[in-house]
């Protein structure tokens, strides 16, 4: 009988020893949940409310005495199917978005490429120097910056129109480079590629600066030049870098809005410049059409998740992370 005792003890100190083992378990697994939901409590009020409200409106012929009433009229999905008959959505929206996105994309990302190039040959000092002008860029608000690139292009007494009537090539009846569509997104690329390089330029050099020496000086022996080492060294070795800069910048492109509206005629003035994120404020705002205004919402949302999944695949993709 004592042996049998002895025996069991062992037996049920193991069972009382599980307890707070699995206790502990259930502790770590709850503790990061419990610490991130005031955050998520906070993000589902602030967003996804918002998000659900705008969806409900986008269902509804919502208009200016909707809202002094009260009342709604749902109709359903007659506001997507009316959106997506416009002609108007296919031929100048949708167009003026996607292309300016995939053109603001590729010169913030090649700028910022070539700038990071410069910084990493740069000493402690000059970097130092660079990178603080740089960052001005990055600092200036999107209204000022928007501000700014309408003085250097006004229509009469701009810094372009002098510049050129100075060297010959305008007359004194100037041009109005916001009454054209492609100048006007010429413009607006510009001021968005000046805001954006910065944060390309950062993120690439951190890149750059993990890359081993012992790569290039290796290329370098074998004969590769300047181009062949970037192509075949540097872009293969930080590409997850160059996928995520890209991705988000097609994200942050993709809804400009300030850059957009705070030129001459992108508030409506001149609809032949307006993109997804300002058709949908006009159609909201000024012409009290709330519920078409919201599905112009939803039809960009759903764009923007389609690209942040693209992001996230891309960033947890382990072949090109490890």
């Amino acid at each position: 009988m004592p042996a049998a005792k002895g025996a069991g003890a062992p037996t049920g100190g193991g069972r009382r020893g599980r307890r707070p083992r699995v206790g502990a378990r259930t502790r770590r697994r709850v503790l990061p949940w419990a610490l991130l939901a005031p955050g998520l409590a906070v993000i589902g009020l602030l967003l996804l409310f918002p998000i659900g409200r705008v969806v409900w409106l986008s269902v509804q012929d919502y208009g200016l005495d909707n809202v002094v009433s009260g009342r709604s009229d749902f109709i359903g999905l007659d506001n997507y199917a009316r959106l997506l008959g416009d002609r108007y959505l296919w031929t100048v929206a949708l167009p003026n978005t996607a292309v300016f996105a995939v053109v603001a994309v590729a010169g913030t990302v090649a700028f910022g490429t070539l700038v990071a190039l410069l910084l990493n040959t740069l000493g402690r000092f000059a970097r130092t120097a660079v990178l603080a002008c740089i960052m001005v860029a990055w600092a200036m608000p999107a209204v000022s910056g928007t501000y700014v690139w309408v003085w250097i292009f006004d229509v009469d007494d701009g810094l372009v129109r002098r510049l050129l009537q100075t060297a010959g090539l305008l007359g004194p009846e100037g041009y109005n480079w916001f009454a054209d569509r492609t100048a006007f997104y010429a413009i607006a690329a510009l001021n968005v590629i000046h805001h954006g390089f910065p944060f390309v330029a950062v993120t690439v050099l951190a890149g750059l600066m993990t890359i081993p020496r012992e790569l290039h000086e290796s290329a370098l022996l074998d004969g590769a030049g300047a181009w062949q080492r970037f192509r075949n060294v540097t872009v293969p070795t930080i590409r997850p870098v160059f996928a995520v800069v890209t991705i988000l910048s097609t994200i942050w492109d993709f809804k400009v809005f300030a850059q957009v509206y705070l030129m001459p005629g992108g508030s409506g003035g001149n609809r032949d410049v307006l993109n997804l994120g300002v058709w949908s404020y006009v159609r909201s705002f000024a012409n009290q059409s709330y519920g078409l205004g919201s599905a112009i919402a939803v039809l960009l949302t759903l764009m923007l998740l389609a690209i942040t999944v693209v992001y996230l695949r891309t960033l947890f993709r382990d072949e090109e992370l490890r």
